[in-house]
């Protein structure tokens, strides 16, 4: 019954956040520390702004050691981010995974604030434990 099961099951906590102001090689020594791929923009009220990549910091980085320019801040380089609501099914995410890019998305609560994130690798161990139950 992979439809009972929902984000909030499988997510990780908040083990990743930065700030639009935070300076981004703070966040790419944060992000570098963490072993992830990237990571959500999170307002003073706790609710997902941005979204902070590897690929963000690399093309900013590479700019800065060209031209020996001063590092930009987080809020120059990050993307827009693609929210997950913690109670949405993990299938109907696994759905949006095989059609979407990314591989790990941030995750809300019912009122909207930053809880936590979901891999493509926690949903797929998910259906993969579902799957298992059956047998």
């Amino acid at each position: 019954m992979t439809e009972n099961l929902q984000v909030k099951q499988f997510m990780s906590g908040k083990s990743i956040s930065f700030t639009a102001d935070m300076n981004l090689e703070t966040a790419v020594e944060k992000l570098l520390a963490s072993q992830l791929i990237g990571g959500p923009v999170i307002d003073e009220s706790g609710y997902i702004i941005g979204w902070l990549s590897e690929q963000d910091c690399l093309g900013k980085i590479i700019a800065a050691s060209y031209y020996s320019e001063h590092i930009a801040l987080v809020e120059d380089v990050m993307s827009p981010p693609i929210v997950i609501c913690s109670n949405l099914s993990i299938m109907d995410l696994a759905q949006k995974m095989v059609h979407e890019k990314p591989k790990i998305y941030p995750v809300h609560d019912e009122e909207d604030k930053y809880v936590g994130l979901i891999t493509r690798k926690s949903v797929l161990r998910a259906m993969n434990t579902q799957l298992q139950k059956r047998k």
